[in-house]
């Protein structure tokens, strides 16, 4: 009998992994979901702690997400007019743009070639294909829509990509903004002002209020600049330190969708992101309770949503219905909750979940869109106010001086 590394998900969507002894693959497979895992990824080999199995081949990196899109797009296109998959496979491999993606291509394609199906082959390569790409590569090839699904695969992974360029593009000039003006201030406090500050002790005369509040604040900065750095890193090191605990994610990612203004903002990156990967799981005939499983691990940047659907998922699976199970949680919004409702009751789920999708894709657009038009200004005239003060301070003295000097 042969010995084969397993990686499976129990009933908890907890992830096993472990080895098992048996005449062949597929009976590893029907062992394992007799028991009712969700097989993830079944080798040949008992793996060990540098990898698993007995294969030493690297395992591929991350690949941008419009370089996959366009993978998708090309092997859908192939895959349509009649190309073999693994000629499909290859070819792409030989001729990427992309190096990770080239070298990956070519291991997908030797593992079709052996027998293996393509998720299965991608499965391999969980740094590059996500376990949303796998289910719904799986879904397609179980439903005989292959060439179908990778179209939605590519259509949802521009979707999401266009999502953060949104995003990115909206936060980069307000940050290269601030961190300019604050670069500025600095400078100004911390080169400028002490100089000033050495005259006006010199020549001992009465400073205005605000003179003697910049200076003050200036010294402060000279005099522990060091221990304010010191301070800063350790500050940063032990918040980071604390989010990665149980308890502080919990906090964390509770303060995020509780915060003013920017909480509903990403609330509803995560809604948007949630259901248009529900709508593309489910339209791609993934079971529902597969579909939430995905979504689990694809939510591992906020623990409220993830254990969220951690609930609705057993839900479901206590036989509820999927508005009933997300309505359960206490986290999401009630118009979510009765738009599934109705599209459980007109059979339109699906298409139902991707209209809620682009609801709060809009709701994000427009607050990117508010938000370009505001912080600009903010920035601008908050950071001219404030170097407006650093230079009466220094410019009230000088004229006080400059009176003195023409009394005299």
């Amino acid at each position: 009998m042969q010995k084969y590394s397993y990686t499976v998900k129990d009933a908890d969507g907890e992830t096993i992994r472990g080895t098992i002894s048996s005449d062949n693959r597929e009976k590893v497979i029907l062992a394992l979901q007799n028991k009712g895992y969700l097989v993830l990824e079944v080798k040949e080999g008992a793996g060990g702690w540098f990898g698993r199995g007995n294969s030493t081949r690297k395992r591929g990196g991350k690949v941008p997400g419009h370089v996959l899109a366009f993978f998708a797009e090309q092997l859908s296109t192939l895959i349509a007019g009649g190309v073999p998959l693994v000629r499909a496979v290859s070819l792409l491999g030989e001729y990427a743009s992309n190096a990770t993606l080239g070298y990956v291509l070519t291991q997908v394609a030797k593992d079709i070639a052996g027998g293996q199906s393509l998720h299965e082959a991608l499965g391999h390569h969980p740094r590059t294909f996500s376990h949303i790409w796998l289910s719904l590569v799986e879904a397609g090839e179980l439903g005989g829509q292959l060439a179908d699904t990778l179209m939605q695969v590519a259509l949802y992974t521009k979707m999401q990509e266009g999502m953060k360029s949104k995003i990115i593009t909206a936060v980069t000039y307000p940050c290269i903004l601030g961190l300019a003006s604050v670069g500025v201030l600095v400078y100004f406090v911390i080169g400028i002002v002490p100089t000033f500050a050495q005259i006006f002790k010199d020549f001992n005369i009465d400073l205005p209020i605000i003179t003697v509040m910049v200076l003050n604040v200036s010294g402060f900065l000279v005099n522990n600049g060091i221990l304010l750095i010191i301070a800063a890193i350790f500050a940063f090191v032990t918040f980071r330190f604390y989010i990665k605990t149980t308890d502080g994610q919990k906090r964390w990612h509770s303060f995020l969708l509780a915060m003013p203004i920017f909480g509903n903002f990403i609330k509803n990156i995560y809604y948007d992101r949630m259901l248009s990967t529900l709508s593309t799981l489910l339209r791609s005939g993934v079971t529902i309770l597969n579909a939430i499983l995905v979504l689990e691990d694809s939510f591992d940047s906020n623990v409220i949503i993830r254990n969220a659907l951690k609930l609705v998922r057993a839900e479901v699976a206590a036989g509820k219905s999927i508005s009933d199970s997300f309505r359960a949680t206490g986290v999401f919004p009630g118009l979510m909750t009765e738009m599934m409702l109705m599209g459980e009751e007109s059979g339109k789920l699906p298409g139902i979940i991707a209209t809620l999708s682009k609801f709060y894709a809009d709701n994000v657009d427009q607050f990117i869109a508010r938000f370009s038009a505001v912080i600009d200004p903010i920035l601008i005239v908050g950071v001219g106010s404030l170097i407006g003060i650093i230079v009466a301070s220094i410019f009230l003295p000088i004229f006080k001086l400059s009176q003195i000097g023409g009394g005299s």
